[in-house]
């Protein structure tokens, strides 16, 4: 459970950067980083493995970049379902998946790192 937690939080707070650093993504509020996150969070839990099984062809032949298109459409879903956070363009949605998956990574380490260490204090 605190890792899902630890997600969307990392996915909200890196669609709120993304948002901030690229003029064709726009987010309104931090509360609907937010629910972009956890709608995101969604989806990549359950119609991201679908996708990937499904264009595992067409991402091996690409040598793995299709893979990066597969995040774009999550990315996008995501912005569909969410009336706060949209995305403008098709390279601008590729561009942005592409952070909002590094800031991620980068905010998921850093809180799963120190939910570890407070764990330790117990």
């Amino acid at each position: 459970m605190t890792g899902l937690v630890v997600t969307w939080i990392a996915d909200s707070l890196a669609i709120y950067a993304v948002g901030y650093l690229l003029r064709g993504v726009e987010v309104a509020s931090l509360r609907d980083a937010f629910i972009a996150g956890a709608a995101l969070c969604l989806i990549n839990m359950l119609v991201k493995p679908v996708l990937v099984i499904l264009t595992l062809p067409l991402t091996i032949v690409t040598l793995g970049l299709f893979y990066f298109i597969v995040s774009a459409f999550c990315l996008w879903l995501a912005s569909e379902f969410v009336p706060g956070f949209m995305l403008h363009g098709f390279f601008t949605t590729i561009v942005a998946a592409i952070l909002v998956s590094i800031f991620s990574a980068v905010v998921h380490q850093v809180l799963s790192n120190a939910t570890k260490r407070t764990g330790d204090a117990r």
